[in-house]
């Protein structure tokens, strides 16, 4: 056997369940619809967020006033947490050729790494309502930067769906 095939059958199990080709540039989403997908992905997690937090009040009345519920305080880190996470789309593509598996299952591994700042709130005695509704807030944004990133801004130049 060459030594082409020996690396192909030595394969690791993760590279190849995630498709990690390195396809660099070839596959990376198109600027404009790199910044458009972000900007959506922005706004809607902050309308999200608004929501989910009027929501929380009216589920939950004695979460009225708290603080992480006022929208100075959720958007500052929502923006910041939404910048940072589509950075990671182009990066997905540039590792993969199929880079929607790897940007889900990284959406999903950060979503839930997430809810440790809310568990550390929760147990130093913050209302477990509100906490709940901060929890929900994480993983609507997570939804709404994923399908906005990967359906806004598509990978570009992809292979073809034969192979």
């Amino acid at each position: 056997m060459t030594s082409t095939g020996t690396a192909a059958t030595a394969r690791s199990p993760i590279l190849t369940f995630f498709r990690i080709d390195l396809p660099g540039a070839r596959c990376q989403p198109r600027a404009w619809r790199f910044l458009v997908a972000t900007l959506v992905a922005v706004v809607g997690s902050v309308a999200a967020c608004a929501v989910l937090a009027q929501v929380g009040m009216l589920a939950y009345p004695s979460t009225r006033g708290y603080d992480h519920f006022r929208f100075a305080d959720y958007t500052k880190l929502t923006v910041i947490g939404v910048v940072i996470a589509s950075l990671g789309w182009p990066l997905a593509a540039a590792l993969s050729s199929r880079a929607r598996r790897l940007y889900f299952w990284a959406a999903v591994a950060v979503t839930v790494v997430s809810f440790a700042p809310d568990g550390w709130i929760l147990i130093h005695g913050q209302s477990p309502a509100g906490v709940f509704i901060l929890a929900v807030m994480h993983v609507a944004v997570a939804v709404v930067t994923y399908w906005s990133l990967v359906l806004i801004a598509p990978q570009h130049d992809r292979e073809p769906a034969s192979r």
